[in-house]
């Protein structure tokens, strides 16, 4: 029985996103290795409340900013040929990569 790996892929630019899940699954198709997904998982938003007054003092006013994060799932069987394909891959630095078998 083949081992699968569940790769999870995080990134704030969606675009980058497909962009990577597309090499995942060229990478795949090329080595016919068995591949599910990318399946698109809750898009995490991270809202962060600042101050707007530096001091304190004066009207309580407060500036929200927010970050979402978008997540990608994906299940491939895991073979060492595919493995060193994927360790090649050049990934943005916007976009954090975990491999989990």
């Amino acid at each position: 029985m083949a081992q699968t790996a569940r790769i999870r892929i995080l990134s704030t630019n969606p675009t980058s996103l497909t962009q990577i899940c597309g090499e995942l699954e060229k990478i795949s198709k090329k080595t016919g290795v068995r591949m599910k997904g990318p399946i698109p998982l809750p898009t995490k938003r991270v809202v962060l409340p600042i101050r707007k007054s530096p001091c304190g003092n004066g009207t309580q006013t407060w500036e929200h900013y927010e970050m979402k994060i978008h997540i990608r799932l994906v299940d491939i069987d895991a073979d060492e040929k595919l493995m060193h394909m994927l360790m090649r891959v050049n990934v943005p630095k916007d976009i954090n990569i975990k491999i989990k078998l």
